[in-house]
């Protein structure tokens, strides 16, 4: 499966779609609530199948000259265990370092942070509770 970036109209609707889908949809947010202000400064990818359905989705943002983080990562349920989510973060990790990155950063959700883990990243401390539900950890990667 190869990584995307959007570029299209409809390519954004797909990639924006899944992100609300799985990061904002089940807690009761509505469509839009899976933007923020800086997106057109940020790298957006996507995996997506033979049917062009988004399958997997993340974001990268540059925080300084040397330190990049990873947002919005999500895999459609169906999809997880196949390893979408390694091929999408491996991706984010290569665009980092072109941008001159030496340092990935991320806020990962509890239940995700075995994966963060296989992938090398590091527990920082614990950090927010989102929706007053949703336990979060700083994590970081050398690149």
């Amino acid at each position: 499966m190869n990584v995307l970036q959007p570029q299209t109209p409809e390519e954004f609707e797909r990639y924006y779609r899944l992100r609300w889908e799985l990061l904002r949809k089940p807690w009761g947010w509505e469509r839009g609530s899976e933007l923020t202000d800086d997106e057109d400064r940020c790298v957006h990818a996507m995996i997506c199948d033979d049917q062009q359905n988004a399958l997997a989705v993340c974001r990268l943002q540059m925080n300084s000259a040397e330190e990049a983080q990873v947002r919005f990562m999500a895999v459609r349920d169906d999809m997880q265990g196949k390893g979408l989510g390694r091929i999408i973060m491996s991706y984010m990790e290569d665009r980092a370092r072109e941008k001159g990155a030496k340092k990935m950063v991320l806020q990962a959700r509890e239940n995700a942070l075995e994966f963060y883990k296989r992938m090398n990243y590091t527990i920082v401390k614990k950090t927010h509770l989102l929706w007053g539900v949703i336990q979060h950890y700083l994590m970081e990667k050398e690149l």
